[in-house]
């Protein structure tokens, strides 16, 4: 591609050739870190499009940027001087040209807490490809997002291939017989949800035929395909499943946070209730029981199997009190708020509680995070298991 192309994004620093996960500690140069925040709106995909999050995750973009430059790492931001009790100036637009000002600032680690699709620049712009074997991103892979952000598509593939634990659920388009569909469910309660959603947006719990199909009629309006799942009355539970690094090389499941709580049978979104309120880390006492080994290893078995290379957050519950648990809901961005700036102190994010229990604070996970960095060559290249 002729030169200019290029001109607008300053080369970056130099990295010295190495494996594709390897700890900024055994770089030549410590990582100069930008994050990215949500400022374009996801494409219509499959006929759906994903809710944008009010402020594009601005929040826990401050938070993390704060966070890093407080341990000591050298942090580029857009404005000078960021304003610590606001969530705006401390991250970059992940737009072509915000991206082009990070790495012209001297960003060589971009950390893309947004929403990612496979049009999205970090896949596909060309002003960044001179630089794709020398920037390093934090993220899941675009082309990744884009097909497993569909909770029926990435489901159904699990429950096609056998091994793992998972609801009943069942597929409603707009052109279905609603009716029909609905004559087909015997057993309520079930949750209706829109099949690529943001934290609990348009999930409910329905405890008839007709809240059902009233449920149903409204996410239709906004997504032709709506999921239906068996209800699962027991614990509920997260999973942190943590990429391979130089330090680890290979996944591993965080230990599982316990939710509790519920509203209407339904974990509250943390905007609305801090996670700190409403869930614990279980004890080694609690791991005495195997269901937690049990699906704990079958959340490593997702994210090896759909290629992870950030963090992923794996939603399960018991089927009921008492029983195994089962997979509902696999986040390819897990929320990563924490305490650290004035004001923040209940935001830890359900990810930050369970790194507590291995005697990490807030600003520690996001090291270890840091050091799962993939290039952003490597991170194009992303083929999918299916």
């Amino acid at each position: 591609m002729p030169g200019p192309i290029y001109a607008r994004c300053a080369p970056t620093r130099r990295l010295v050739q190495s494996p594709k996960l390897r700890s900024y500690s055994q770089s030549s140069r410590a990582p100069v870190v930008s994050v990215l925040f949500q400022d374009i709106e996801p494409p219509i995909i499959n006929g759906v499009r994903k809710p944008m999050k009010p402020g594009g995750y601005q929040d826990s973009g401050a938070d993390i940027a704060f966070t890093l430059r407080s341990k000591g790492l050298n942090i580029v931001t857009p404005a000078t001087s960021p304003d610590v009790y606001k969530n705006e100036g401390w991250c970059f637009s992940d737009t072509e040209n915000g991206i082009c000002s990070a790495v012209a600032k001297g960003a060589t680690h971009l950390w893309a807490n947004t929403i990612l699709f496979d049009s999205h620049p970090l896949q596909r712009s060309l002003k960044l490809a001179d630089h794709a074997s020398e920037l390093y991103v934090l993220g899941q892979p675009p082309a990744m997002v884009q097909n497993f952000d569909d909770k029926a598509y990435l489901n159904g593939k699990l429950r096609g291939l056998g091994g793992y634990t998972l609801p009943k659920s069942w597929l409603i388009q707009a052109s279905d017989n609603l009716d029909e569909v609905l004559g087909s469910i015997q057993q309520f309660p079930v949750v209706g949800k829109p099949i690529r959603g943001r934290g609990s947006h348009g999930v409910k719990l329905c405890h008839n035929p007709m809240e059902l199909k009233l449920h149903i009629q409204q996410l239709i309006e906004e997504s032709p395909v709506v999921m239906v799942e068996e209800f699962l009355a027991g614990e509920e539970a997260t999973l942190t499943i943590m990429p391979p690094s130089p330090e680890r090389p290979e996944h591993w499941s965080m230990l599982p946070v316990s939710r509790f709580n519920h509203t209407d049978g339904i974990a509250p979104y943390n905007g609305v209730v801090a996670v700190v309120s409403n869930s614990r880390v279980v004890t080694e006492k609690d791991l005495q029981d195997p269901a937690y080994r049990i699906i704990m290893d079958e959340g490593v078995r997702v994210a090896v199997l759909i290629g992870a290379t950030a963090p992923i957050r794996i939603d399960v519950r018991r089927f009921s009190e008492g029983s195994e648990f089962a997979l509902f809901d696999i986040n390819m961005k897990p929320n990563m708020t924490g305490p650290g700036r004035p004001g923040r102190e209940d935001q830890a994010s359900l990810t930050a509680m369970a790194a507590t229990a291995m005697g990490w604070d807030y600003g520690t996970l996001l090291q270890k995070i840091l050091e799962s960095a993939s290039r952003l060559s490597d991170f194009r290249a992303y083929r999918s298991p299916f």
